[in-house]
């Protein structure tokens, strides 16, 4: 199934990053940029939302926040007449936390929150690369992935959230457990719906060991029939990731069924179909 370039022009890539999370290059007009150069007519800022205290080294600081929506929005007033920029925040869901993500989204008026699960517990982010960690999936690869898919169905039902960033983030070194992984995702699409949650289709899974776009196209599949709707993103950390494999991601989509992907301004979505 073909794919060109006015149909990524239909696309808006909502999940970008910037220097402030300690772990992404390139200021937010280079982003900015990429899009234009990548055909892009809309995109979004959504980098890691901070901590009420320390709690990593891979996010803002919380003193760090008013500095963050400054930057986008200069930058939205600098490629206004080029490019719409939205203003974004990628939420970790941690259970006990959520009074705190109510909190941040006051701080701004936000066009969207994603809602992600990196950590399984206080101190272990499941898609972090710290050799420390790799003991980790010695024990069941099974308990892992039951665990990660439990607090992915409550950041779905936390209500929090616009879109669920890369659904089977679990995945991102290449431990899947045995038989039907339907196990884990079936449940997982209910509560989804039933909180009538977009998902992201995130093409940084290429870029990872697992090689693989997030979701698995079974996910998808399911998505689909239960009528979820879905936004392509790419998870920049670097202007050059910007729109990155978006025509392998749209290929997907279309293949599974997808007319359209959701566009999100002060938190109410629309749908853009990939022909208009």
């Amino acid at each position: 199934m073909s794919v060109d370039r006015s149909q990524i022009s239909t696309l808006a890539d909502y999940h970008m990053h910037t220097p402030l999370c300690k772990h992404a290059e390139g200021l937010p007009e280079a982003y900015a940029c990429a899009a234009i150069d990548a055909g892009l007519k809309e995109v979004g800022f959504s980098d890691h939302n901070p901590m009420a205290e320390i709690f990593d080294d891979w996010r803002m600081e919380y003193q760090q926040f008013p500095h963050y929506l400054d930057l986008i929005q200069k930058v939205q007033a600098q490629f206004s007449n080029q490019l719409t920029i939205r203003l974004g925040l990628e939420c970790d869901f941690l259970p006990g936390q959520e009074s705190w993500i109510k909190e941040l989204s006051k701080h701004a008026d936000f066009d969207y929150l994603i809602g992600s699960v990196h950590y399984l517990n206080s101190d272990w982010a499941v898609d972090d690369p710290d050799p420390k960690w790799a003991s980790r999936w010695n024990h069941s690869i099974d308990d892992i992935w039951q665990q990660y898919w439990d607090l992915y169905r409550q950041c779905a039902a936390s209500r929090l959230f616009d879109f669920l960033a890369h659904p089977d983030l679990v995945k991102k070194f290449g431990h899947r457990p045995e038989g039907d992984l339907k196990r884990f995702y079936e449940p997982t699409i209910e509560v989804i719906a039933a909180n009538n949650l977009a998902i992201e289709i995130s093409t940084a899974g290429l870029r990872k060991p697992c090689a693989e776009i997030y979701p698995s196209r079974e996910f998808l599949e399911l998505a689909f029939k239960a009528d979820i709707p879905i936004v392509i993103s790419s998870d920049a950390h670097h202007p050059n990731e910007v729109g990155s494999d978006f025509p392998i991601a749209l290929t997907l989509a279309k293949e599974v069924g997808y007319t359209n992907s959701a566009r999100f301004h002060k938190r109410e979505r629309t749908l853009v179909p990939f022909d208009s």
